[in-house]
């Protein structure tokens, strides 16, 4: 009876655990897929009625706003995250003195929430206090730098905050993967006489792929849910300006009383996790046959 219960134990223990998460994981996704394949509104209906849902969520002019949004912020924030955090690695991978002081302060930014991200740079990006109020402090009254107040360049105020919070962790990621390339290589090429730039681009860079593809998963993931960073920053506006598809699904479920196109957003949004995580899944585990 003893050694039963000494073999089952970890099974025991995990028990509660694994029916936690089937239940309010697995449970609520399958509730919201099935709530996006009704009429629910304000309270959920259970009647299926196909998919009318998603018709009304791409006819929905927020909608479209939302998925521009997102291209846009995806795009520039993993780009500028991932050159950023290359040129900061390679800097730091010189052997400089104050190296430990630096990475520290690039790292400093990923400790902090989102949320605080998001009222920080609201602050440092409001006309009336940041810096526009700074610079016209020093004498330039005509200098303006009203972005977060701009329906067309609201959006890149989210992706500078973004890119400041995420760079520093993609340095890490790099700089972990440039220590990790055989130093022979490196003085073989050097003895040969290949310029320093040649020897990243054509031997360090490319044999750092998979940190790359791995960055690239994490930044994407975080541009997908960048709910808290948005609702911190410009909280969707002005109007719907900044809109991304976390914020659209909130508004819809708990402003708007629409469960059902709450429901049918947060299913497309599991959707294009799937389309970038997915693949990935699949490369590592093929590599790893």
């Amino acid at each position: 009876m003893f050694d039963w219960l000494e073999r089952q134990a970890p099974k025991l223990v995990l028990a509660p655990s694994f029916a936690a998460m089937l239940l309010f994981v697995y449970g609520f996704i399958g509730w919201t897929a099935w709530v996006s394949l009704t009429k629910s509104r304000l309270l959920p209906k259970y009647e299926i009625d196909g998919f009318g849902q998603y018709e009304r969520l791409f006819n929905a002019p927020r909608w479209d706003v939302a998925i521009e949004n997102l291209a846009i912020f995806g795009i520039l924030f993993i780009g500028v995250s991932m050159a950023l955090g290359l040129l900061l690695a390679i800097l730091l991978d010189q052997r400089i003195r104050a190296e430990g002081a630096l990475r520290t302060i690039y790292l400093y930014p990923m400790a902090l929430s989102m949320i605080v991200t998001g009222t920080a740079w609201k602050w440092i990006l409001n006309p009336g206090l940041g810096i526009e109020a700074m610079v016209k402090g020093w004498g330039f009254d005509t200098f303006t730098f009203g972005w977060l107040v701009d329906p067309d360049m609201a959006i890149y105020t989210v992706v500078i905050a973004g890119v400041w919070q995420a760079s520093g962790f993609v340095m890490a990621l790099f700089l972990a993967g440039l220590r990790s390339v055989d130093s022979e290589i490196i003085k073989a090429a050097q003895v040969d006489g290949i310029p320093t730039t040649r020897i990243y681009t054509a031997i360090i860079i490319p044999s750092m792929a998979p940190i790359f593809l791995s960055a690239f998963i994490v930044l994407a993931h975080l541009a997908i849910k960048s709910f808290d960073l948005v609702i911190a920053l410009t909280g969707g506006g002005p109007g719907y300006a900044t809109d991304l598809p976390a914020t659209y699904m909130y508004a819809m479920a708990f402003s708007r009383g629409d469960l059902g196109q709450a429901a049918s957003s947060a299913m497309i949004m599991m959707m294009i996790v799937f389309a970038v995580v997915v693949p990935y899944l699949y490369s590592e585990l093929r590599t790893r046959k």
